[in-house]
Parts: C-alpha cells; sequence; structure tokens
C-alpha cells in the first residue's frame, strides 16, 4: 500500500497536533494535572518536531525513522497517562489521550517512514516539497 503521508506532510501535522494539545486544557477546562500533562505533551511534541530531519524543522538533529519510534512510543503509552497520573476519572482529559493515541497510530501507520528526506529530493529533482506523492 502506497503511504500518503510525506515527511513535509507529516510535519504539518505534528506541528497542528502541538497546537492542539496546548489549546486543550483552556477549552476543555481540564485540571490542574491534565492541564500540565497537556502542556509537557505538547512541549515533548514540539521538540521533537523541531529537531526532526524533515522539511519543517528547525534543526535536523533526528532522523526521521526515530522520529516515528518515539512518536509510536509516546502515542502506546497516552492511554494509560490518565490512570498514571490519576485523572482516569475526568472523562474529557482521558478521552484526549485516548484520541491522541488513535489519531498517533492512524497517522504512524499512514506516514511513509522510508521515504528519502524531503531536502534531498528537492535538490536532486529541484522541486518542491508536496503534500502528498504523485501517483
Amino acid at each position: 500500500m502506497r503511504k500518503p503521508i510525506t515527511p513535509f506532510a507529516h510535519g504539518i501535522v505534528d506541528y497542528a497536533t502541538v497546537a492542539t494539545v496546548a489549546c486543550a486544557p483552556k477549552l476543555m477546562r481540564l485540571s490542574r494535572r491534565a492541564e500540565a500533562t497537556c502542556y509537557a505533551l505538547a512541549g515533548g511534541y514540539a521538540m521533537l518536531s523541531m529537531l526532526t530531519d524533515y522539511p519543517l524543522s528547525v534543526k535536523k538533529a533526528i532522523p526521521f525513522k526515530a522520529h516515528g519510534v518515539a512518536e509510536g512510543t509516546v502515542g502506546a503509552l497516552l492511554p494509560a497517562i490518565p490512570f498514571l497520573l490519576d485523572f482516569a476519572d475526568e472523562s474529557p482529559a482521558r478521552n484526549l489521550c485516548f484520541g491522541l493515541a488513535a489519531f498517533t497510530g492512524v497517522v504512524a501507520a499512514l506516514t511513509d517512514w522510508n521515504k528519502q528526506s524531503e531536502r534531498i529530493a528537492r535538490r536532486r529533482h529541484r522541486r518542491k516539497p508536496r503534500l502528498v506523492r504523485a501517483a
């Protein structure tokens, strides 16, 4: 199966996820503990995104495949976080973690982790990055 999410598109999804998770505590009126968890998660995602070797990063220090492994690990742990941090009885926060885990799994499954860096591809073919690979 052809995977439609390129490194460039994955970067857009990552930064949109950071913004969503950072805004969630105020929009959903979460408890202090859930709020702190969201801010820590958003900060971690932002740092990972800014340091990954893809077009939208600030510094290309983390290989794209390693980014995928880190994201997969966080995604696998997300459903347990409300129980480990004792806010599982708060359904909006718990469901946010469950939804984010599902979203992370879908994005990871649809991302082309083996694709060459968009930066290298642009240099070779003198083209601009695109959101979806041409058919």
